[in-house]
């Protein structure tokens, strides 16, 4: 049975960038912000986050997730953040009930990494809202994380907001270190491919996003960033709307594709 409206979540993808972006106030930011506002409340928040990228399929199971630092080189105020949202291990042996038989390991361990709090530090910035996070398998193709998505999807009925947080386009090495920096013409070239496929519903092309040629092999040269993107369209719904956040690509190779998808307005 369907829930009503009222309570049905949408599924987000956050393209994340720098984790400069939890100190930061800019046109990314804002959309993060405003993007809270969408939909009713969720009463708990299962997120995919790019840097949770193991050899298998967890969950985090604590009821009071540590905020991860899983980065180096940032001034002294980023390495001091704390986001303190509680977990909800009911919501993660739910997520164990959903997947099953296949198997996910309940995580005591882990918590909240940057890819998760640098976002939610706008989203709901008094951190008020539970958070299970949920691994990438690291073993497993691009469709595997799709369906995961797709099992997941009974959540956003529940009152769960599914939240994926990565990059479309995510080059490191390719990385201009100015503001200023022009944007690579394949990385320009490939989000705007990820978009239009968004928008137009086609995920088969998202899955087998290799097929896009070079510029898909430069803006995806390894895939964790890339996931958590195809776990949120896999929970998309027939009468979903995807509505752009916001997007571009900064410093030249990380875009910052940031999308919704929600129920379409009757």
């Amino acid at each position: 049975m369907n829930a009503p409206a009222a309570t049905t979540q949408p599924a987000v993808f956050y393209g994340h960038g720098s984790p400069m972006n939890t100190l930061e106030a800019n046109r990314h930011t804002e959309a993060w912000r405003r993007s809270g506002a969408m939909g009713p409340r969720p009463r708990a928040i299962l997120a995919i986050s790019a840097h949770w990228y193991v050899g298998e399929t967890a969950v985090t199971a604590m009821a009071r997730p540590r905020t991860i630092h899983d980065f180096y080189g940032f001034p002294p105020a980023l390495h001091a953040f704390d986001y303190p949202a509680s977990g909800d291990p009911a919501l993660a042996e739910r997520v164990r009930a959903l997947l099953a038989p296949l198997p996910v390991r309940a995580d005591a361990d882990w918590g909240l990494d940057h890819g998760t709090w640098s976002v939610l530090a706008h989203v709901y910035p008094d951190a008020d809202v539970p958070i299970v996070q949920l691994s990438l398998d690291a073993r497993r193709e691009p469709a595997f994380h799709h369906e995961l998505g797709r099992r997941l999807a009974v959540l956003r009925d529940e009152g769960v907001r599914i939240v994926g947080s990565g990059n479309a386009v995510h080059h490191l090495g390719r990385l201009a270190r100015r503001p200023d920096a022009p944007p690579h013409d394949w990385a320009l070239a490939f989000e705007a491919h990820v978009r239009d496929c968004v928008l137009r519903d086609e995920v088969a092309p998202l899955i087998d996003y290799e097929g896009f040629g070079e510029a898909a092999r430069l803006s995806v040269p390894t895939p964790e960033h890339y996931l958590p993107m195809l776990v949120v369209l896999g929970a998309r719904r027939p009468d979903d709307r995807a509505t752009i956040l916001t997007e571009g690509i900064e410093l030249g190779s990380i875009g910052m594709l940031s999308f919704a998808l929600d129920r379409a307005e009757a």
